[in-house]
């Protein structure tokens, strides 16, 4: 008597384990969908939040580009408004000479 109430006890065990276990799946299969949700929200809002800041590293290296190609413009204006004196410095001065050699020969060519 005791073997076979021994028996059964482990057959309900058996059916109470394997209804525990089927439901436990459920329940996991269930919430595999839910927990899934949350961590591609936070995916989603990471992405979205990638992709602004990569849009914002492009305008600022637009920013960038076109600072460069106004410094650029702005170098090579210089450059020539340098040229420009540098040669009408060097114009002046030769003027200057001739000025200078031509009151020395009067100088010269007046009596004392």
């Amino acid at each position: 008597e005791l073997w076979i109430s021994l028996e059964e006890h482990q057959d309900a065990l058996e059916l109470i384990m394997s209804k525990y276990r089927k439901q436990m799946l459920q329940l996991l299969q269930g919430r595999k969908g839910e927990d899934a949700e949350p961590v591609l929200k936070v995916h989603r809002a990471n992405s979205l939040e990638i992709e602004s800041q990569i849009d914002r590293i492009y305008e600022m290296g637009e920013v960038m580009r076109k600072a460069i190609q106004v410094d650029d413009d702005q170098f090579f204006k210089v450059q020539e408004k340098l040229a420009q004196l540098e040669l009408e410095n060097k114009e002046l001065r030769e003027l200057l000479s001739i000025s200078k050699e031509s009151l020395e020969v009067r100088r010269e060519d007046l009596p004392d």
